[in-house]
């Protein structure tokens, strides 16, 4: 019988804490294959969603909450946790939703403008110009709703810390934008396909485009953050906000330590004060209750960027 009979109390072999960590090519997919019913269930949500224009923004950070929890490979209730998000971004994600409708038209309009009625250096300056300015745009729109879902910061903020990133994470931004361009091509194609193009095109985006390039954008864009928002802040505030750097599978060893600092600390696990736990740093929108804030608390509760990293320093010292 024991040809035929599992044996699940004889411990296997393990994994070496020396292996070679997996490329992230392979990563990505691993995650889109485990993951891949609960993402078709969250594109059809965001779809739905989508469905009066408007409310665009809203379904964008319902679906990023979903999707930055699986590029990170954290657990996410895909319905429950997307409501939870948009009931909380509500104030942020709709203005910045409506205003991404905005500019992205405002775009469109003027490429088709200049494509159709400009000739000579001007026409190929303004056509160059409105590319440029939806680029950037699109790079932004990247990293919005990634940190309003994650960081406490004001409209303001997200717009100039975005535009910062835009710019500082270029290689990663034009690598997505390669993919997703090369996407939209065989999308045009697949259109053109006489009687089943056009419903094939259509059950793609329905159930797999959205939540995927959301995947996509997640998973690429998460390392540009950590480098200068997360690992700056946790190097001068070691030991703080814990629990928010296991929410994103975040490994305390992998923080750079700030200089001069023991390898060893004693004290409580999370290295605070009484005091310090008052403080609200990370703002994580899904099933976690938003900490409330005292009115009367002084502004230097709120996250400081890291001085060295002036890029994306505000000025009121807070991102």
């Amino acid at each position: 019988m024991g040809l035929f009979t599992a044996r699940y109390d004889k411990p296997g072999p393990g994994i070496s804490k020396n292996a070679p960590k997996k490329k992230a090519f392979f990563v990505f997919w691993e995650i889109y294959a485990r993951k891949f019913w609960k993402l078709i269930i969250a594109n059809l949500i965001y779809v739905l969603l989508c469905l009066p224009v408007v409310t665009v923004g809203l379904a964008d950070v319902g679906l990023t909450y979903v999707t930055r929890n699986f590029a990170r490979e954290t657990h996410a209730f895909v319905p429950s946790d997307m409501f939870d998000t948009i009931r909380k971004s509500w104030k942020k994600a709709l203005p910045m939703g409506i205003l991404g409708i905005l500019i992205f038209s405002i775009c469109a309009f003027d490429i088709f403008f200049f494509w159709q009625n400009s000739t000579g250096f001007m026409g190929i300056i303004g056509l160059s110009a409105s590319f440029l300015i939806l680029m950037m745009v699109d790079f932004m729109f990247y990293y919005i709703y990634m940190m309003m879902i994650t960081f406490h910061f004001t409209f303001k903020q997200l717009l100039k810390n975005a535009f910062s990133f835009a710019v500082v994470g270029i290689k990663r931004n034009l690598l997505i934008g390669v993919i997703l361009l090369f996407m939209y091509v065989m999308g045009v194609l697949i259109l053109f396909i006489p009687v089943v193009g056009p419903i094939l095109l259509f059950f793609i985006y329905l159930f797999l485009f959205p939540a995927f390039r959301s995947l996509l954008i997640q998973f690429t864009i998460f390392p540009i953050v950590k480098q200068y928002i997360i690992d700056p802040y946790y190097k001068e505030h070691p030991g703080e906000d814990i629990d928010k750097m296991r929410s994103l599978n975040l490994n305390p060893d992998d923080i750079p330590k700030p200089e001069g600092a023991e390898e060893e600390t004693t004290g409580d696990i999370d290295g605070t004060t009484d005091e310090d736990d008052d403080a609200p740093i990370f703002q994580d929108m899904g099933r976690e209750e938003p900490v409330k804030k005292d009115k009367n608390a002084p502004a230097e509760e709120n996250w400081k960027f890291p001085k060295p990293h002036r890029p994306f320093e505000d000025d009121d010292d807070t991102i």
